[in-house]
């Protein structure tokens, strides 16, 4: 395989597993919205989760063509997964 080839398959993978960690993200702060008390919330979590879902399974064909165009079959849940980071608040200055 020539080395452009393999550049543009790595370039694929680079840019599914963005896509996976992107949809993950969405995916987990849409639950977030359904912990809201507010039911317009709540309604747009439940239907950013449906179309999180579908893209998700767009994202399994990308997959699995990666897969066939380099011969290695990897899972979607086998993608490692951004880990979540919470930020602390910064510690208040002395007001002068």
């Amino acid at each position: 395989m020539e080395s452009k080839e393999k550049q543009l398959m790595e370039l694929l993978g680079l840019t599914a597993r963005s896509l996976t960690h992107l949809t993950a993200s969405m995916t987990s702060m849409s639950f977030e919205l359904l912990r809201s008390n507010d039911e317009v919330t709540k309604a747009a979590g439940r239907r950013m989760i449906d179309r999180m879902a579908t893209i998700s399974s767009g994202l399994d064909e990308h997959w699995r063509l990666i897969g066939e165009l380099t011969g290695v079959h990897v899972a979607h849940e086998q993608i490692e997964t951004v880990q979540e980071i919470q930020l602390q608040l910064p510690p208040k200055l002395p007001s002068n």
